[in-house]
C-alpha cells in the first residue's frame, strides 16, 4: 500500500486520560501509590518461588511465570503514564509508539495463552491425578512455555505488520494515553474497514475464544469433583474459583476493548487503565492471597531475612 504524498507522520501526540488537571494529579497519586505497593509484590512472589525447593510443582512454576510476565507487562504503559501526567506535552514518536503496541500484545498474548496453560495444569491434577507427573514434567512444562511465548509474539507481530502498512499522513492526536490497536488505525489517511476486521480477528476472536474456551474447562473441573470428599472438593473450588476472578480480570475489558468495531466508547479510557495497569498487577496477587502454600513460604523467607 503506498503512503499519500503529504507529510508523513514521525509522532503522536497522546490526549491522555483527562484534561482536567486535577483528576490528572489524583490519578498519579493513586496509580503511583498502587505502582509502588503491588509491584514489588509480584517480585516478591517470583523470589518467594524461586528461593523455596517445596514450590517446585508446575502450578507454582506457572504462577511464578504469570508474574513476571504482569510485572513486565506493567512496565510498558504505566511508566510513561505517570510522567505523562506531569508533562505539558505528551508525545510518542511513531517508532516508540509501534514498539509499545507490539510488546503490549505480545505479552498480553502469552499471558492470555499461559492461562490456558494453568487452566490445562488444573485439569490434569484434579481430573487425571494419576497421569499428572507424566503430563507435566519439567520437559513438558517448559515446551509449553516456549509455545504461549512464540503463540504471543505471532499474535503481536500480525497486528504490526498490519498497521505498518497503512500510511499516516495527518492528524496525529492519538485519543488514549498509550498506543493501542483501536486508536492507532483511526488515524491512517485510508479506508481500515478490512484491517479493522483482521483486527478483530486476531484479538478479539482469540480473546473470546480463549475465554470460552477457560469458562468450559473450570466448569468440567467442577462437574468432575462434584463426588469428591468434602475436603477434595473445597480444594477445587477454592482453586477454581481463584483462576475463573483471574480469567474475568484478564479477559473481560480485553473483550469489551477488540471484539467490536473500533468506535470510541466513554468507557474506553477507563476500561483500558484497568486492562494495562491494575488487573495485570492484581493478578497474581489473588493467586498467592488464595494459596496457602505461597504465603506460608512468604512468611519463611521473611522469617529468614529477620534472623
Amino acid at each position: 500500500m503506498e503512503r499519500k504524498n503529504s507529510t508523513v507522520v514521525t509522532e503522536f501526540v497522546l490526549l491522555g486520560l483527562t484534561q482536567s488537571r486535577n483528576i490528572q494529579l489524583l490519578v498519579f497519586v493513586l496509580i503511583f501509590t498502587f505502582y509502588s505497593i503491588i509491584l514489588p509484590g509480584n517480585f516478591l512472589i517470583i523470589l518467594t518461588i524461586r528461593s523455596d525447593p517445596g514450590l517446585s510443582a508446575p502450578l507454582y512454576f506457572f504462577l511464578g511465570n504469570l508474574a513476571f510476565l504482569d510485572a513486565s507487562y506493567s512496565f510498558i504503559v504505566a511508566p510513561r503514564m505517570l510522567v505523562d501526567f506531569l508533562s505539558e506535552e505528551k508525545l510518542i514518536s511513531y517508532r516508540g509508539c509501534i514498539t509499545q503496541l507490539f510488546f503490549l500484545h505480545f505479552l498480553g498474548g502469552g499471558e492470555g495463552l499461559l492461562l490456558v496453560v494453568m487452566a490445562f495444569d488444573r485439569y490434569v491434577a484434579i481430573c487425571r491425578p494419576l497421569h499428572y507427573a507424566t503430563l507435566m514434567n519439567p520437559r513438558a512444562c517448559y515446551s509449553m512455555l516456549l509455545a504461549l511465548w512464540l503463540g504471543g509474539f505471532l499474535h503481536s507481530i500480525i497486528q504490526v505488520a498490519l498497521i505498518l502498512r497503512l500510511p499516516f499522513c495527518g492528524p496525529n492526536r492519538l485519543d488514549n494515553f498509550f498506543c493501542d490497536v483501536p486508536q492507532v488505525i483511526k488515524l491512517a489517511c485510508t479506508d481500515t474497514f478490512v484491517v479493522e476486521l483482521l483486527m478483530v480477528f486476531n484479538s478479539g476472536l482469540m480473546t473470546l475464544l480463549c475465554f470460552l474456551g477457560l469458562l468450559a474447562s473450570y466448569a468440567v473441573i467442577l462437574c468432575r469433583v462434584r463426588g469428591s470428599s468434602f475436603e477434595g472438593k473445597k480444594k477445587a473450588m477454592s482453586t477454581c474459583s481463584t483462576h475463573i476472578i483471574v480469567i474475568f480480570l484478564m479477559f473481560g475489558p480485553g473483550i469489551f476493548i477488540y471484539t467490536r468495531p473500533f468506535r470510541a466508547f466513554p468507557a474506553d479510557k477507563v476500561v483500558s487503565l484497568f486492562h494495562t495497569v491494575i488487573f495485570p498487577l492484581l493478578n497474581p496477587v489473588i493467586y498467592t492471597l488464595r494459596n496457602q502454600e505461597v504465603k506460608a513460604s512468604m512468611k519463611k523467607l521473611f522469617n529468614q531475612h529477620r534472623a
